[in-house]
């Protein structure tokens, strides 16, 4: 009985409407797997593996997100560390790294502990700069006292677009867990970091499905030839409508800023896939890992938020949040 009363008492100390969220999503999981239960059953001739596999990821990957979130700041910033981690490590595995900037490899990774200790220990203004300034100009001197000059500028670079993207950028989701409850969070600081995760997943979801069942006009066909403007568009306004109706539910926005972020977040998803779709286009690969079966790697499926995360943190920061 002392357990169930914990229980009871641990989930009656969150905010009710992250729970509603939390619940809607696993009622739409459960469709989602009934639906591949029928599909299955109906043709049994066609390959529903993989749609299997993806639903069965999704199971795990929201499961581990809301133990995360319900657990507190700690547990999500450690989650979000382990996230950051995963896609930093596919990234290096795939880029042109030299053999001989093994050293600045371990230096990115000791960077990516940097930056998560300031977002545990509540540093904005240290996280603000640490990547974009310190180790922008840390690691190429590093690269440069080990000698080497040979691809250097470029070496450089991808070392830098692989932080700002997989640390720095995915960093500004878990330090939303930071914001005060003075800053009047109808569904707590979880609640702000659920809602960007759930418009992110929905923007995907929605541009694939209005692809599929529209999509005619290919918008980028050389970098990802499976979107189309009828997707894109779809997406976009079925995404825009979800922030704008369930928007003031879990975060302070309301009025023209949240039709900013509507508007905005959206576009940001979009960019940030066909982004990370020209990057692996140019390593020649189709995933970045096999972490995620059904999804590929980490990377593929945190791609729509490198964006959608920053861009969010600071409307959010710009028209609600008085911490920022």
């Amino acid at each position: 009985m002392d357990i169930v009363a914990a229980v009871r008492a641990f989930f009656a100390a969150q905010p009710p409407t992250l729970l509603i969220g939390l619940a809607g999503v696993v009622a739409l999981l459960s469709v989602a797997g009934a639906i591949a239960t029928v599909l299955t059953a109906l043709k049994p001739d066609r390959d529903y593996r993989e749609l299997r596999q993806r639903i069965a990821s999704w199971w795990v990957m929201v499961a581990l997100l809301a133990g995360a979130l319900l657990l507190g700041w700690q547990v999500t910033v450690l989650a979000f560390a382990l996230v950051s981690f995963m896609a930093l490590r596919e990234f290096l595995s795939l880029a042109p790294i030299r053999k001989e900037d093994r050293p600045a490899i371990l230096a990115a990774y000791l960077a990516l502990v940097a930056a998560y200790g300031f977002i545990a220990a509540d540093k904005y203004m240290f996280y603000l700069v640490f990547i974009p300034v310190w180790a922008f100009l840390g690691l190429p001197f590093l690269m440069a006292m080990l000698g080497q000059t040979r691809g250097f500028l470029t070496t450089a670079a991808t070392f830098h677009w692989g932080l700002v993207t997989c640390v720095y950028n995915l960093g500004f989701a878990a330090f939303l867990m930071r914001t005060p409850d003075s800053d009047r969070l109808p569904a707590g600081a979880a609640g702000l970091v659920f809602f960007l995760l759930l418009v992110t997943e929905f923007n995907d979801v929605a541009q694939y499905v209005f692809g599929k069942l529209l999509g005619r006009h290919k918008i980028a066909p050389t970098v990802s030839p499976n979107k189309t403007w009828e997707g894109f568009l779809g997406g976009w306004l079925a995404t825009g409508l979800l922030i704008w109706f369930a928007g003031p539910l879990f975060t302070p926005l309301a009025g023209h800023g949240l039709l900013v972020v509507a508007v905005a977040l959206p576009l940001a998803g979009f960019a940030g896939d066909v982004t990370m779709s020209a990057v692996k286009r140019d390593i020649g690969v189709k995933d970045t890992s096999h972490a995620i079966p059904g999804h590929g790697g980490v990377l593929d499926r945190a791609d729509s938020l490198t964006f959608t995360a920053p861009l969010y943190f600071h409307l959010l920061a710009l028209f609600a949040l008085g911490k920022f």
